[in-house]
């Protein structure tokens, strides 16, 4: 069989039958699967899936330590210190974080210590620098006296004139979580605080599953690129922008390739040489029907549809290259590209993740002006605005701007798809609605 013959009876079926949005997402979901765990180093794991559980090796922290600067003391040395009446200590030594030949706190003894040091032996509290003269033979101070400034450094006396109770501002040894506890179970998005925790527990890698690489490309000989002039007939590029910010705030790390002319011979050389840094290729415009729709001319092996939706009826899905790499493409409109990368490329990068939130939180509300119409067997995804619930009534959501796939400007200016199923042609004024929350 020729080559147009093979792509005429690959393609045949798909274009004489109009797919549901749910057929056409479970079709591609079901050739899309979590990437391979890899170990990564901590920052390069941030954003990504944990894929086991992490136990504490030992005790956090390790030791008891201060929580405050101050002086290490002896509970019973400063149990009835008062301002006019102070207990006087000797100053047997300076304790900083990191110290690790410690001085003994005797009786009538204290030891000066800053934040996160080590509690001494025969330190049972920590009075804050705040309750004491700070080594001075005057006041309350407001602070620790640097080093440098100090006269008498990490000697002399110290005035209490507050008590202190038993492990008062120390922070106990395996507070935070005690040896052979689980820190952090599989199929946790690794975020800073995360990071920080597998860091204190001494971990330099972790293995997850890595984010996926999402490569986009924008398909037009009108397009230009942002700062340059258009002429007569040309636009501004915003899909690559649009769906390559899109793909990151899902997950993934993803690259703009930017505008590939109208020439099929050029955009296939385009998408296969980025398929070295690709887990999935995602194109918009040139999927329709007409005698420059680029996509369809090119990637043979990708399957074209119609589906029953408005935004985003033409849809192409398919495998490229030698490691048959997804390739979702999208149509053209700034909106019913960024309508259709939420409804199918986002939850391939969620899946590709390992994620358990593979798609958008859907949720009902009130629309109060309702949808005047919306056309007969196809399921609409209006802009909206969403408000939550309060206690002096209902989640609301209003339509953004009108229903044109041209009006980005409305795109941008919404927080919620508003769905309206294939058998509702309207929905009256005050009418519950779903609706797919976007942020």
């Amino acid at each position: 069989m020729s080559s147009t013959a093979e792509r005429a009876a690959d393609r045949g079926p798909d274009q004489d039958r109009v797919w549901t949005v749910a057929e056409h997402l479970d079709d591609i979901l079901g050739h899309v699967h979590p990437l391979e765990p890899i170990e990564l180093q901590l920052l390069d794991a941030q954003g990504c899936v944990l894929v086991e559980d992490v136990t504490v090796p030992g005790a956090l922290p390790p030791f008891d330590n201060s929580s405050m600067d101050g002086y290490a003391v002896r509970t019973a040395d400063v149990a009835a210190a008062t301002e006019d009446h102070p207990a006087v200590l000797t100053v047997v030594g300076d304790i900083a974080a990191g110290s690790g030949d410690l001085p003994a706190v005797g009786p009538g003894e204290a030891a000066r210590i800053m934040t996160g040091a080590p509690i001494p032996p025969g330190g049972q509290a920590v009075v804050p620098v705040e309750w004491t003269d700070g080594g001075l033979d005057s006041g309350p101070v407001t602070h620790m006296p640097a080093r440098g400034s100090d006269p008498h450094g990490g000697s002399g006396r110290v005035r209490v004139f507050r008590p202190a109770k038993d492990a008062q501002h120390v922070r106990a040894r395996g507070s935070d979580a005690d040896a052979g506890e689980r820190a952090l179970r599989a199929g946790t998005v690794l975020g800073a605080p995360q990071i920080g925790l597998l860091a204190a527990l001494g971990r330099a890698t972790v293995k997850v599953r890595p984010r996926p690489r999402v490569v986009v490309l924008s398909t037009g000989s009108e397009l230009v690129q942002p700062g340059e002039d258009v002429g007569p007939g040309r636009i501004h590029d915003s899909n690559s922008f649009q769906l390559t910010a899109a793909a990151r705030e899902a997950g993934a790390i993803a690259y703009r390739v930017g505008a590939v002319a109208d020439d099929a011979e050029t955009l296939r050389a385009a998408v296969e040489d980025q398929l070295v840094r690709a887990d999935v290729v995602v194109t918009s415009g040139g999927v329709s029907v007409g005698a420059y729709d680029v996509v369809k001319e090119a990637m043979h092996e990708v399957h074209f549809r119609k589906l029953a939706m408005q935004p985003g009826k033409p849809q192409g899905f398919g495998r490229v290259g030698p490691e048959s790499t997804p390739l979702l493409a999208l149509p053209g409109n700034p909106v019913s590209s960024y309508v259709s990368f939420e409804l199918f490329v986002r939850p391939v990068i969620r899946t590709m993740l390992g994620s358990a939130d593979v798609h958008r939180t859907i949720v009902q509300a009130v629309c109060p002006e309702g949808v005047a119409s919306s056309p007969k067997d196809r399921r609409q995804f209006l802009r909206g605005w969403y408000e939550p619930a309060t206690i002096d009534g209902p989640a609301t959501v209003s339509p953004v701007g009108g229903t044109g796939s041209h009006l980005i400007k409305a795109m941008a200016h919404s927080n919620a798809l508003i769905v309206v199923p294939e058998n509702v042609t309207e929905v009256a004024p005050g009418g519950e609605v779903d609706v797919v929350l976007l942020a």
